[in-house]
């Protein structure tokens, strides 16, 4: 699969905003971390990450702060 590689910005009225309600498979393969699973509709649907990038990115303070926002969403419910 070939990264896609944008030259400019992403302009707001292109951004592709989804629910992935149902993650159901993790791989990682050739460099790449694939995360599938159904959106709000019950359709199937993929992203593909470049792997190292995504380990760059995510980190254990990102982990910290999802924790933390999760539990906060959990107790205000």
């Amino acid at each position: 699969m070939i990264p896609i590689h944008f030259e400019e910005p992403i302009k707001e009225e292109e951004l592709i905003h989804k629910a992935m309600n149902n993650l159901n498979t993790f791989q990682c393969c050739d460099g790449e971390l694939y995360l599938r699973g159904t959106d709000e509709y019950g359709k199937d649907f993929q992203v593909v990450f470049d792997a190292y990038n995504f380990l760059n990115w995510i980190d254990s303070e990102q982990i910290e702060y999802i924790k933390e926002q999760l539990i906060k969403h959990i107790k205000e419910k």
